[in-house]
């Protein structure tokens, strides 16, 4: 029977035992934490090879014979760039590397183009009256907050099964040229783990912005994170693109920081010819070359393509079974109850649960005073806001599996104690 449905004295009687629970659980002291995406210490194990691939007698020369302790090469090697060009299916020559995590890649862009303008810009962004954002909601926590420091008003939009809600989106970029970008996580979306459908692209691929620079920031993060054996597929947005004759209007990023290292990565960024063609005017001014050794350390570990998908596979392995234990106990504990909904994803590194409105500060709050930590209500809004308070993303790849069940006891529990508490009200 659904909570909803239950009378007063059942109501009482619920949260009284769900309380009681929740006390024994507070009980333990335990340090539990779900709040980011961070891959567990087993993962980062599987690319230690990454740091033996180079030492003091190697050879340090990439196969056009450029020595990579030196200067030069601004875009980065090409063997890494081929590598990049199959996971992200376009061409070798449209790519230009960077270091680390592709969110560095994505704060610059915004910042040349707020101090500089952007190819088409017909001024730098700062010298614009007002400047706007789309915001794909829930959506990731890092995005807002680089559009959020430059000034930006973001203009939250809904995220449906498909992506987000194309209709919004056409609407108002074609009427408002203050409108400068959308920021996109397209595949195993962050946090939703939806994957946007063949007619979004082609949408996003034929958008009529009225301003001349807009953007379409596609941070495709997690292109080769699939957990199961029918991974989602995504719809080539530079080919949609070419046949518009519009490739000049997006940027895409992505990058090894979930596949060998976080801290010690390589980034992407993908453009039309047009486009890389004013981004090199900029950045051979900001850097005559990225961390090339890091990138040589990457080629002599992974060779191919073909062999980063094996990997990938050893992330599944452990992956997998850390988001079955969060739905399992979803599905046995919250779904007859009636008062969450959630998606099992393909892929990707969250689950996004949604509470019953009005709950899920509240559900944090009980979960971090028993112990585990979640990432803040409403961090998956702009502005960190969500107006319906009730989106939580739970990020499963870090604690143990014990851990994690631990952990989706207390948050389960949690929910049911906030949900009666609203109800009982």
């Amino acid at each position: 029977m659904k909570l909803a449905a239950k009378t007063t004295d059942e109501l009482q009687k619920i949260h009284q035992e769900a309380l009681e629970q929740y006390e024994d659980f507070k009980s333990l002291h335990l340090q539990l934490n779900m709040a980011r995406g961070k891959p567990c210490a087993e993962q980062l194990d599987l690319a230690l090879g990454v740091l033996e691939a180079l030492h003091a007698r190697s050879e340090f020369a990439n196969s056009n014979g450029d020595d990579c302790r030196n200067y030069g090469v601004w875009n980065g090697l090409p063997e890494m760039r081929a590598i990049f060009s199959e996971m992200m299916d376009v061409p070798a020559d449209q790519i230009i590397l960077g270091n680390n995590a592709s969110l560095q890649l994505m704060y610059d862009t915004i910042s040349k183009a707020y101090t500089h303008g952007l190819l088409h810009s017909p001024r730098p962004w700062c010298r614009e009256p007002e400047l706007k954002f789309l915001c794909p909601a829930p959506g990731y926590d890092r995005h807002f907050a680089v559009t959020e420091y430059f000034g930006f008003e973001m203009i939250p939009v809904p995220m449906l099964k498909t992506g987000p809600d194309m209709d919004i989106i056409e609407r108002l970029v074609a009427q408002d040229d203050t409108i400068k970008g959308c920021w996109c996580v397209p595949k195993y979306s962050n946090p939703t783990g939806i994957t946007y459908s063949d007619e979004t692209v082609r949408r996003f691929a034929a958008l009529k912005p009225a301003a001349k620079d807009f953007r379409i920031m596609w941070d495709n993060a997690y292109c080769v994170h699939d957990l199961t054996d029918t991974p989602d597929t995504l719809l080539n947005l530079f080919d949609e693109l070419k046949k518009n004759g519009k490739e000049d209007m997006v940027y895409m990023f992505a990058s090894t920081s979930k596949v060998t290292f976080p801290g010690s990565g390589v980034a992407i960024m993908a453009a039309s010819e047009a486009n890389l063609a004013h981004i090199r005017s900029t950045m051979t001014i900001q850097t005559i070359g990225h961390d090339k050794l890091n990138m040589l350390r990457h080629v002599k570990f992974f060779g191919n393509f073909e062999n980063v998908k094996a990997h990938m596979q050893k992330h599944r392995a452990i992956l997998e079974p850390r988001f079955n234990a969060v739905i399992e106990a979803l599905e046995t504990e919250i779904a007859p109850l009636g008062i969450g909904s959630w998606v099992k994803p393909n892929g990707g590194y969250f689950i996004s649960f949604d509470s019953v409105p009005g709950c899920a500060k509240r559900i944090v709050e009980l979960c971090k005073e028993a112990g585990v930590v979640l990432t803040g209500a409403g961090a998956t809004y702009p502005y960190g806001k969500d107006p319906e308070d009730k989106n939580i993303r739970i990020a499963p790849s870090y604690p143990s599996i014990e851990e994690l069940k631990k952990a989706m006891e207390i948050f389960v529990s949690a929910v049911k104690l906030a949900t009666a508490e609203k109800l009982s009200k």
